[in-house]
């Protein structure tokens, strides 16, 4: 059956499609119809647009969202620096990367280090290109962590398009735009921009990678002579449903008191003094605080507001987050002889690079299971050097080239072949 059979059941509503123009409500009648941003949203709402391109970018590639939220996002305190160890250690990452062209290989990254570590704590740059402040290239990461997010939380990134793909534990992402419930074999893309929130679905450690394209936005392969159908389908794909929380009303001030109760006030003045002190007080205890965090050319920066940033009663648009089950992935292979390009393993690419066609800055490809049924030809992947550099991870089982147990390729580890360095079978294999 083309599905995995995950073992945590899904609990969210999506929509289907890739690249389509959505649009959910999470209260009916409030989005506006013939128009984005009238005069008077409707419920009173705030109209946000979300820009994920320029404004004239071609329209197969323009992506923007219309956000309809009790208040805007630009209601917040300046952003400062965080005090976290953890941006400092990505961005000197950056300025310390050493390229050589040596084969590299990581054993399982541990979880030991990471049982205080929420989502965005945990994640640890391994490998870069480019650079987000010029909107170029790409960052790889590792991902480990014990601990929710704080729910009066929430991360998003500036500086591009994080592609998520967990190795070990669930996570129940929650995004401004609604829900998606990750598990592994599953993978997530949040655009730039969108402010999540991640909690363990199990309280057990999760482990993963993550790649962030700083250029552009992940689409689906040219399928060229393969067809209308294969690899990843645009209908497998799935988006959130729009999802709220309405906390507004214990942080704006009700409308002053009106006669009758200015003349009740004045009767009784040291039982509503006492009064309104003790609802003051009960107020200060529910106010919320929401802390927002920002990746800003790999630093983190941080503000706060006094509302949920998780307001968002309505979208529509092209821009949004989205999760695919790599076991719907329908893979392709030779009935004859030799083995194709790794190529026709490919879920979702990067834009070209520098606009030249049949180009990526990134193709993030699986190697799922399938059948090797080629005559008189050598069974495991040919050995190769690449113009791409080539950054795997291993989800589960085993991969086909190289030996697997202790010491070899294990389920949550890593390897690196950069640009021209020669790679293969091992000598086991």
């Amino acid at each position: 059956m083309p599905v995995t059979d995950f073992s945590t059941k899904e609990k969210y509503r999506y929509q289907c499609g890739f690249n389509s123009h959505f649009e959910s409500e999470a209260i009916e009648g409030a989005l506006p119809i013939g128009q984005n941003s009238p005069q008077q949203p409707p419920l009173g709402l705030y109209a946000e647009k979300l820009s994920g391109t320029a404004f004239t970018a071609p329209r197969h590639e323009n992506k923007q969202t219309w956000l309809y939220r009790v208040l805007p996002s630009c209601a917040h305190s300046p952003f400062q620096p965080t005090s976290h160890k953890e941006p400092a250690d990505n961005a000197k990452a950056v300025e310390s990367l050493h390229y050589i062209p040596n084969q590299l290989r990581w054993d399982p990254f541990s979880h030991d280090e990471a049982h205080e570590d929420d989502f965005v704590t945990g994640l640890r740059l391994v490998a870069a290109n480019g650079d987000p402040a010029r909107k170029q290239g790409l960052g790889i990461y590792i991902y480990a962590a014990g601990r929710d997010m704080d729910p009066q939380t929430a991360y998003y990134s500036a500086d591009g398009d994080l592609l998520i793909v967990p190795q070990e534990g669930d996570l129940d992402i929650r995004t401004e735009l609604g829900c998606l419930l990750v598990r592994p074999m599953e993978i997530a893309v949040i655009p730039r921009g969108i402010k999540y929130n991640v909690c363990l679905v199990s309280g057990q450690p999760v482990r993963g990678y993550a790649l962030e394209l700083y250029e552009g936005h992940f689409q689906l392969p040219e399928l060229g002579p393969i067809g209308s159908n294969g690899l990843a389908n645009a209908r497998d794909f799935l988006a959130p449903v729009a999802y709220f929380t309405d906390d507004h009303d214990s942080q704006r001030p009700g409308p002053g008191p009106g006669p009758a109760q200015a003349q009740a006030q004045a009767q009784a003045q040291a039982q509503a003094q006492a009064q309104a002190q003790q609802q003051q007080q009960e107020q200060q205890e529910r106010r919320r605080e929401y802390r927002i965090t920002a990746k800003f050319r790999q630093n983190l920066f941080q503000t706060t507001q006094p509302h949920t940033p998780f307001d968002v009663v309505a979208w529509q648009g092209t821009y949004y987050p989205y999760k695919y089950d790599l076991g719907r992935f329908n893979t392709l292979g030779s009935i004859s002889f030799d083995h194709p390009d790794p190529s026709i393993f490919t879920v979702l690419s990067g834009p070209p690079l520098a606009g030249t066609p049949g180009t990526s800055i990134a193709d993030f490809v699986i190697f799922p299971p399938r059948w090797l049924v080629a005559e008189k030809t050598f069974r495991p992947p040919w050995y190769h050097r690449n113009t791409m550099s080539e950054f795997m991870g291993l989800l589960r089982g085993g991969y086909d080239a190289k030996r697997g147990g202790e010491g070899g390729f294990e389920p949550g580890g890593a390897s690196l072949h950069n640009v021209m360095s020669g790679h293969g079978p091992d000598a086991e294999t």
